[in-house]
């Protein structure tokens, strides 16, 4: 299916334009967060390759995790910047294309990650004994390979059907990034297919995730209460407290936005949800995994002591 010429060429982002006296707080706001998550998630992609101690299943899948959170943040944060700086910020047909893309890419490989790691503290959990041998390195690369071959197939058939529209009405976006259901509504084509198609997609995907999450923690639980030590019910809890806290936010937000018919969209609603599960989850992310992690913070601990070494 090939991609139709448009009449509409650019699009108008409105952004949070509508509350002109929320910009200059909101454009703090946003600037911060993205950098944090920047930074934050980065320092976790280095800090789990550089250190032999975090070489392991568990903290493969949290690089992973925090290579999606910095792509995700960036596809969708700068473009929201510009919105509070310039009046009418625009984006090229192109570009709009381009970030929907890359936000489903990102988003559909976060869920499917955040299963993969419920199931990896399962195994940890549960079968312990067997545990390297379940996450052994080869399941592990062919786990994270499953999750980006799913998110890249789920964003090239969304993508095609939604942008093979004609827009020829309206080129306003009501939102600050292009997301399926403000675009749907501008297109003076017959929308119905693409609704299906992108309904039907987030909804399998996000049941098929979170059931995944949910039925791992389900047995996780089960397994700590047997626990008879108290302080090893302690440390078993700690561990998925971080896990379950991202998860909660994210499927959260997501269940509430994507798995409802079209027509009880409420945009301007649907743009404050949209900035826990597009930025805020981002930026929550090494800062839940590493504050909650003693693992990490000792790790951490160890690269300041080197560098401070080699000064």
């Amino acid at each position: 299916m090939q991609i139709n010429q448009t009449i509409v060429t650019e699009f108008i982002l409105v952004g949070f334009m509508d509350h002109p006296e929320l910009q200059i707080p909101l454009f703090i706001f946003f600037l911060l967060t993205y950098l944090i998550t920047l930074v934050g998630n980065i320092g976790i992609i280095i800090l789990t390759r550089i250190d032999a101690r975090l070489h392991t299943p568990m903290y493969f899948f949290l690089r992973n995790l925090s290579i999606v959170d910095v792509g995700y943040s960036t596809a969708i944060a700068p473009k929201l910047l510009t919105t509070f700086v310039i009046d009418h910020s625009t984006i090229s047909f192109t570009g709009c294309t381009t970030q929907f893309f890359f936000f489903a890419v990102f988003v559909t490989i976060e869920g499917c990650l955040l299963a993969v790691m419920a199931y990896d503290r399962f195994t940890a959990i549960c079968n312990p004994l067997l545990y390297f041998v379940v996450m052994s390195k080869k399941c592990c690369i062919l786990l994270v390979i499953t999750v980006y071959v799913c998110g890249f197939a789920s964003s090239t058939i969304q993508t095609i059907f939604i942008f093979s529209l004609n827009f020829c009405n309206s080129n306003t976006i009501n939102h600050f990034f292009c997301d399926a259901p403000p675009i749907l509504q501008l297109s003076c084509s017959d929308t119905q297919i693409a609704h299906f198609v992108h309904f039907i997609l987030s909804t399998a995907i996000t049941l098929t995730t979170f059931l995944a999450v949910l039925t791992s923690y389900i047995a996780i639980v089960i397994a700590i209460l047997k626990i008879s030590s108290a302080q090893g019910r302690y440390k078993a809890f700690s561990t998925c407290a971080s896990h379950l806290t991202t998860v909660t936010i994210f499927f959260g937000t997501i269940i509430f936005m994507y798995i409802r018919p079209g027509s009880n969209f409420s945009l301007d609603k649907d743009k404050i949800i949209s900035v826990f599960y597009t930025l805020v989850i981002s930026s929550l992310n090494p800062l839940i995994y590493s504050l909650r992690n003693k693992e990490v913070k000792d790790a951490f601990s160890r690269m300041l002591d080197k560098m401070i070494l080699l000064k």
